[in-house]
């Protein structure tokens, strides 16, 4: 089950008045700050994420070759 089912039932007011409180709560001077940081947050976990990915298809295609080389040689072997 979805622990927050409420987060995509917000409307328009909700949204303003969720805004306003966060306005209110780190002030107008820090908001640029605060959303910069999250901007940094995320494209490092984006560059993590990519990391990650581009390591388990490089792993995937080094098994790919070796098992490739085991059949050639099982091939080989089978032919002599």
């Amino acid at each position: 089950m979805n622990a927050f089912p409420w987060i995509f039932n917000l409307g328009g007011s909700e949204i303003i008045i969720i805004l306003f409180v966060i306005l209110l709560l780190f002030g107008g001077r820090k908001i640029p700050e605060l959303m910069r940081g999250l901007g940094r947050g995320i494209r490092e976990f984006n560059n993590a994420r990519n990391s990650i990915e581009g390591e388990i298809r490089e792993g995937m295609r080094e098994a790919d070759l070796r098992r490739l080389e085991e059949k050639e040689k099982k091939a080989e072997e089978n032919k002599a």
